[in-house]
This record gives structure tokens, C-alpha cells and sequence, in this order.
């Protein structure tokens, strides 16, 4: 393998803030590198440096003769006068296009409801977005540079742009660099990382879950001082030993090592003992959806939704872009009337809304963070301690000096934290979060994290960050042609539903995706013969819930030097274990299969 593009000594400035300095670092074949760092450290600045879409002040970068390199910025330099067409596949000839299976695919996914004549001018902010990604991955580039290429993403693209990037080049041909706050979409397309820090580039191996054990590791070895930032590492890597990133048939980072580092950590909630505190402030009615659906004009967005939210619950509401989720939100909170049915709202029930427009603060420009915190209470309980407005906001990335900043002066990610902390402070029991996760790092998403994890009420979350949805909700419902399922395997079978959907609307003249449905369909007598196997398995399974407990009562009644004895009896308990594990697994694919 050879190097691709070679740094030495680049160094840049902002105005007041220096973010590279002397740094000497070298891009090769093969390399799939995923870049993160908290807001302004100079990771957008990195790459535009790499791509020579900025000089930088000190230092150079070296490209290898006649390589090509493909570069997607933060914000695009689209000709608001010419077409989707004309920006996206520039002059190519359209017999050359069409005929190339990976470009259809490509704008199938990317511009599927977008015109390709269409003025780019007409388009709205994730349109145009999505416009320029798909410029940049019709091209044939030996280096790919995508700044943040998740935005405005639902969680189906997502899932797509993962796939063809990990599979856009053979193994040891090609580079990718990639910005992102996506974890998910780091632990599935990238190979190593780069933490920017400090004005400098700390290179690790694996994804982003070896990225959060390394660092674990390298904090506890240094035993450095921050001991906050430390248990919000500990905390992050508990959740990946421990919840869906643990269970992937891919795991990207050990395991076991994990499980040793964090023998004497706690579970990230206690679920049973928030559901009783949410019962306590809450009742027992929250939310009732009855026959609620929504119209407007000629166009139904939601259809016949009967819902029942429970107090404690923690659900993420899934959905493509335009599927409905915020005027569902809207409709649940009482902001939206429903065209038909009707909406229960309990009595003791008080919301805290974070919109994605950040409503309350957009009026708020002029005053200055203090003058906020001094209209809240003072004291406020998190995590089971006592604390204040100030110092719950320097958990989230603020210091001394950005207490007297005007809110307009304050960037996105700032300003979501704070529109968070303004939420909390109200001491809400139904939190309702649309896109959090937006303008956030992995550092501070970590934190948000960390602060939902202990809050005791029911929480509504929407959001395309996978990651986010996976680690603080319980329960997964997705929004589908207007109609509300409950994903009990979810994201993963999420998606599967939203392939079917796909499959069953492809034209039927399509030989592959016939062949498709065709294999995918199930007549009736299958689903019968599907209905049966799924009641003897839930029959099995009562029969044998209850093993593992009594198999281990028996082997702690052994005796302890009897080694034969224990091992036989061990056996028995992983193989109980395992059968259950087994019945599940195939509860989930039936009922899939039968829905």
C-alpha cells in the first residue's frame, strides 16, 4: 500500500483560535478513517486542508501524481441557476447514466423525490444537501473527503451510504476520510479514527467503539485528572458492552476487555426504579392516541393511530423524512389538533419540548446566556445530586466566558445544549426531543446521553442518529405510509420493513425485483404454517423461562470442590441459556414474517 496524500507540518489559525499545529500524518491506500474531535477543534478545517479546499498557513499537502480526490464541504457551491440534473450529472450523456447500475442506485436513493429538472435554486437546504453528496458519489475518486455526509439523512439513506461506501472500493484500493457525529455510521464504514484535539491528530485503530475503549484505556494509564469526562467515557462503553452494539454479528472492539474494565461499573439505569419515580410524577395516564389520523388537504399523513404511552416509557419514533414524526409529536403533545379521532392528554402531565428550530431561544438573540439562567430556578437535582443552571451547562461544554456571550453569538451546537438545559431546568415528566442529537460531537452527545440515562419521566425521541435512538430509548415505533408499528427487533427490523416497502412499489416489470417479492411474499397458507410455529415456540418458551434460575440455584447448591459436578452443571445452564436465546431469535423473525 501507498500513500495516497502526505501532510507535513500543516498548521492553520482562525482569527483568536489556533486549531492545527505541526502536524505530520500520511493517508494510504486502503484507509478508511473516520475524523472526531468537539465542535472547533479544526476537524472541518483538517479536511478542507487535505483537499485543498483551504491553503494552510504553515506546512504543506502532498498529493500523489494523477490521483483524484472527491471533496463534500459543510456547505456546497451549487449553481443556483441550473439544474438538479445539470449539478448532479454534469455533461454525461443520458444513455451513459441510466445504463450505469451504480449511478441509478445512487440517485435512487439520493434524489428519488427530487425532479432532475428542477432549478437548484427551488430546493430547500436537505435537497440541496443531498444534491451535492450525490455529485461527489457519481464520481470515480481515489480519495473520498466527506464533511458531515449523514445531514439531512433519514435513517434508510444512512444505512445505504454506509453500505456503498464500505463496498465503493476492493480491499487496499481507495482512502475515505470522513467527518461525522454518527457513531453508528463511524463503527460501520470506518477502520481507524483521528481524535483532534488540542491543535493535534491522535491516530487510533478500529472503529468508533475500539476508539471509546482506547480512550478509556489511555485516560486510566495516564490517570489523568477529568474525572467527569472520564465517567462519561465509562458510561459510553458500558452501554457498548452491554446494549445493541454488544449483539452486532461484527463487534468491532473486544468484548471481553470491555467487560473487564467495567466489572464494578453500574448498570446505566435502573429501569425499574425509574418507572416507579415516572408513576409517582406522572399517574397513570400520559398520552392516549385513539383513531388519530391527519390530513392535509388531499394528502393523508397519518392514518387510524391508536396509541397507548405508558408513564416511564422511553420510545424513539422512527421515520423518513416527510413520514410525519414531528406533526405526531405535535398531536401528542396537544400543539396539533388531529383531523379525526381524538387525543388524551393526563392531567398531571407537563411537557418539555426541543424543537429542531430551537423556538424558545430564536427570540432570545440578543440576551446574553446569564440573563437566560437568571429567569429558572437555581437549584435542580441530576443524577440524584444537587446542582445549578451554571454548572449543569458547563457539563455541556460551556466555560466561564461564554456566560456573559449573546445568544446570537453562540454556534448551533451551543445553542441546542442550552435550549436543552432550558428544558430540563422546567423539571418536566414527558420529555419530548426532536433531533437532539443535531449540531452536537461525540463528546457532547455522549453527555446528553449520560443526563437522559437517570431522568425519571417518559420520553419521546425522534431522531436519525442510530446510535442515539439505540442507547437511551427502550422501545422503537415506526411511522410507515401513515401508519404507526411498534419494532419490537428495532432499527435493524426497521429497516427490513422499509426494504419490503421498497421492493413491493418497484415497477413489476423489473425482473430482480419480481424475483424479490416473489421471494419475500408469503402466501396464506405459509403465514398460517408461520402463525402455528410462532405459538409452539411461545408455548416452549413459557415452558422453559424459568431454567436458567432453577439450573443455577442447583449449581450453587453443589459442592464447590466437586469440579466434574460444577462443569456438567455449568453446561447445562449455558445450554438453557442458549435455547432461549434461540426461540427468541426466531419469535422475532416469525412475527416479522407474519405482520
Amino acid at each position: 500500500m501507498g500513500i495516497l496524500i502526505g501532510l507535513d507540518k500543516v498548521g492553520h489559525e482562525w482569527p483568536g483560535k489556533k486549531v492545527l499545529a505541526d502536524i505530520s500524518i500520511g493517508i494510504q491506500e486502503g484507509d478508511r478513517i473516520g475524523i472526531v474531535g468537539q465542535n472547533g477543534d479544526g476537524k472541518s478545517t483538517l479536511l478542507a486542508c487535505i483537499a485543498k479546499a483551504l491553503e494552510p498557513d504553515s506546512g504543506s499537502v502532498i498529493w500523489r501524481n494523477n490521483i483524484s480526490v472527491g471533496f463534500i464541504g459543510q456547505s456546497d457551491t451549487l449553481d443556483d441557476g441550473a439544474t438538479v440534473k445539470q449539478v448532479v450529472l454534469g455533461d454525461r450523456a443520458e444513455f451513459e447514466w441510466a445504463s450505469d447500475g451504480r449511478i441509478r442506485s445512487i440517485l435512487a436513493e439520493l434524489l428519488g423525490d427530487i425532479p432532475l429538472d428542477a432549478l437548484v435554486s427551488t430546493l430547500s437546504g436537505g435537497e440541496r444537501r443531498r444534491c451535492d453528496l450525490a455529485r461527489v458519489l457519481i464520481g470515480t475518486w481515489d480519495v473520498l473527503l466527506l464533511d458531515e455526509p449523514t445531514n439531512h439523512l433519514d435513517m434508510h439513506a444512512i444505512s445505504w451510504l454506509a453500505a456503498h461506501l464500505a463496498s465503493r472500493w476492493p480491499e487496499g484500493e481507495g482512502a475515505l476520510l470522513v467527518v461525522t457525529h454518527d457513531r453508528w455510521f463511524l463503527d460501520e464504514v470506518c477502520q481507524q479514527m483521528w481524535e483532534v484535539h488540542h491543535r493535534a491528530i491522535d491516530p487510533f485503530e478500529g472503529g468508533y467503539s475500539a476508539y471509546i475503549q482506547q480512550r478509556v484505556e489511555r485516560d486510566r494509564s495516564a490517570a489523568i485528572s477529568e474525572e467527569r469526562r472520564q465517567n462519561t467515557l465509562r458510561k459510553e462503553l458500558n452501554w457498548l458492552a452491554h446494549g445493541a452494539q454488544a449483539r452486532t454479528s461484527k463487534p468491532k472492539f473486544r468484548i471481553e476487555a470491555a467487560r473487564a474494565l467495567l466489572a464494578e461499573e453500574p448498570p446505566l439505569r435502573n429501569g425499574v426504579e425509574l418507572k416507579r419515580l415516572a408513576v409517582s410524577r406522572l399517574g397513570k395516564q400520559v398520552i392516549e392516541l385513539k383513531n388519530v389520523g391527519l390530513s392535509f388537504g388531499d394528502t393523508a399523513v397519518l392514518k387510524n393511530i391508536d396509541w397507548i404511552v405508558g408513564p416511564g416509557e422511553r420510545i424513539s419514533i422512527l421515520g423518513t423524512n416527510g413520514a410525519g414524526k414531528t406533526s405526531l409529536l405535535r398531536i401528542m403533545t396537544g400543539l396539533l389538533p388531529p383531523t379525526t379521532g381524538s387525543v388524551k392528554i393526563g392531567r398531571s402531565v407537563r411537557f418539555g419540548w426541543l424543537s429542531q428550530q430551537l423556538d424558545d431561544l430564536q427570540e432570545k438573540g440578543g440576551w446574553r446566556v446569564l440573563d437566560l439562567l437568571a429567569r429558572y430556578k437555581q437549584h435542580l437535582i441530576v443524577e440524584g445530586k444537587p446542582t445549578s443552571p451554571s454548572k449543569l451547562l458547563e457539563r455541556l461544554g460551556f466555560d466561564a466566558s461564554d456566560m456573559t456571550t449573546r445568544i446570537f453569538e453562540l454556534s448551533g451546537g451551543q445553542k441546542r445544549r442550552l435550549a436543552l438545559l432550558c428544558v430540563l431546568i422546567e423539571e418536566p415528566n414527558v420529555l419530548v426531543l426532536d433531533e437532539p442529537g443535531n449540531d452536537l460531537d461525540t463528546d457532547m452527545l455522549a453527555e446528553l446521553e449520560s443526563l437522559l440515562d437517570t431522568w425519571p419521566g417518559t420520553l419521546l425521541l425522534v431522531t436519525h442518529d442510530r446510535y442515539l435512538a439505540e442507547r437511551v430509548a427502550d422501545d422503537q415505533y415506526a411511522l410507515i405510509d401513515g401508519s404507526l408499528r411498534h419494532v419490537p427487533d428495532g432499527i435493524d427490523g426497521y429497516l427490513r420493513l422499509l426494504d419490503e416497502r421498497m421492493g413491493k412499489r418497484t415497477s413489476p416489470s423489473d425482473p430482480a425485483a419480481r424475483t424479490a417479492r416473489e421471494k419475500s411474499a408469503s402466501s396464506n397458507a405459509e403465514r398460517r404454517e408461520h402463525k402455528k410455529r410462532l405459538d409452539a415456540i411461545e408455548r416452549r418458551l413459557e415452558k422453559v423461562r424459568h431454567e436458567p434460575e432453577r439450573i443455577e440455584a442447583e449449581l450453587h447448591a453443589l459442592d464447590p470442590t466437586d469440579y466434574a459436578a460444577l462443569l456438567a452443571k455449568q453446561a447445562e445452564l449455558d445450554g438453557a441459556r442458549a435455547l432461549i436465546d434461540e426461540l427468541e431469535s426466531e419469535w422475532l423473525i416469525l412475527i416479522d414474517m407474519i405482520q
